[in-house]
């Protein structure tokens, strides 16, 4: 069945910079903040009114519970318009799009802001189980003769803070290890990784340098002086060559693997906004849309197979529409990490594996490397979880326009064993 399409009327997004460098001095909600207010600022033309905020968000520092609802506060949304943050690891971007736009379609607003932000940067590191538990007994201890008492348990290795847990508590691996274990079942070699990470860093330097992504990217001003701009994506390199990626070292499995700093993305800072509209309502006012947003569905599978979310996301939505992937002008496929992507091409391309683990009776498709990624991906721009999925949508959707072409596939892997895809047009 056909689904009624959604407006993507407008999008925008900050620079997408390493963690720890240029924006580290800005926190995930002020980050979330400037992109709305620049979006507001683009939409205010037709005064449009939004009547809601859904955001993407993944590390959701303990300070800023609902980090949608702050953003949409200090991003200058009037108090009456509500706000929500989903999460669905690395698409939590796509996911606050496809989320909107099934409240639109079910006619519970008319216009809704959406996007992604994260600040790899501000991670919050927790303390110890037994530091934790020694400042409850002190909070509670009565009496100066309990406190005391309480005092003198303490230890100074109790300052030492846990190291954040990037490993997935279903498989017990790191994204980095699922990784290898996807290039080992699809025989990937290391070469051919850093093969398309030299891509990636190509297509995307060319695309910042001839201007294309500044499109859709807002100089930010940078604290605490506020007296410079970010201009573009701080990861992009200019001089990257092959042989410098040969010469890095794994970084998740060293004595055998092959998935290094160079063909995975980087922890990156960044934020993206888009603004949504029911069709109906874009051809009431006269407003063009970027495009629009035709259908989309998530799937699951192995955890310590994540990487291979796109294939089963993509599968499943063009089973669910009756396309094809020679039917799409261009895709978008999240690079987590180079042979991620790559085993995901082998797969939907693979007769085996869609008759064993998808259930298709032929392969879902060759997807054409020049129709993939075309302006770079995330192991050169990075990858702010929660801002990526939205991102994806925005540049595919600007470079559709360009192209004067019709149909884009966004898709993404996600941590914990899932994947989702979406189908976006262009008129």
């Amino acid at each position: 069945m056909k689904k009624s399409r959604v407006a993507i009327v407008e999008g925008i997004r900050t620079p997408f910079c390493k963690a720890g460098g240029i924006l580290k001095e800005i926190e995930p909600d002020d980050l979330g903040a400037f992109a709305v207010a620049e979006l507001l600022a683009r939409i205010g033309k037709w005064k449009v009114q939004p009547e809601a905020l859904v955001f993407g968000n993944v590390i959701q520092p303990p300070h800023l519970a609902n980090i949608a609802r702050i953003i949409s506060v200090k991003g200058g949304l009037p108090v009456q318009v509500p706000a929500m943050t989903v999460s669905r690891n690395c698409a939590s971007g796509l996911e606050a799009i496809t989320t909107a736009a099934n409240q639109i379609l079910l006619g519970e607003y008319g216009s809704v802001v959406v996007g992604g932000v994260e600040s790899m940067t501000n991670f919050p590191i927790p303390i110890q189980k037994k530091y934790r538990d020694f400042l409850q007994k002190l909070m509670k201890a009565k009496g100066w003769g309990e406190r005391l008492r309480t005092l003198l348990t303490f230890r100074l290795k109790f300052l030492m803070p846990e190291s954040p847990s990037l490993v997935d508590p279903l498989c017990g691996l790191s994204m980095g290890q699922t990784a290898e274990v996807l290039v080992r079942e699809f025989a990937i070699t290391r070469e051919a990784q850093d093969q398309f990470a030299l891509m990636s860093q190509q297509r995307a330097y060319q695309a910042t340098n001839s201007g294309r992504l500044a499109e859709e990217i807002f100089p930010l001003l940078i604290p605490p002086a506020y007296q410079t701009y970010q201009m573009q994506d701080d990861g992009p390199r200019a001089n990257q060559t092959l042989e410098a990626l040969l010469k890095l070292k794994p970084i998740f499995d060293p004595l055998t693997g092959t998935v290094t700093a160079g063909n995975s993305s980087p922890l990156t800072d960044g934020a993206a906004a888009l603004l949504l509209m029911s069709e109906e309502k874009v051809r009431q006012l006269g407003i063009k849309p970027l495009g629009y947003l035709r259908d989309a569905a998530a799937a699951g599978l192995e955890p310590r197979r994540m990487g291979l979310g796109p294939a089963f996301a993509t599968a499943k939505l063009l089973k669910a529409t009756g396309m094809k992937l020679s039917d799409f002008d261009l895709i978008e496929i999240n690079e987590a990490f180079a042979g991620q992507v790559l085993s995901v091409i082998k797969a939907c391309a693979s007769e085996t594996f869609c008759r064993t683990e998808l259930g298709w009776d032929k392969p879902v498709g060759e997807i054409d490397m020049q129709k993939l990624n075309v302006n770079g991906g995330a192991i050169a721009l990075g990858h702010p979880l929660g801002a990526s999925g939205a991102r994806l949508v925005l540049t595919i959707l600007k470079e559709l326009r360009r192209r004067q072409k019709n149909l884009g596939l966004v898709t993404l892997c996600i941590g914990g064993g899932q994947g989702q895809a979406a189908i976006v047009e262009v008129e």
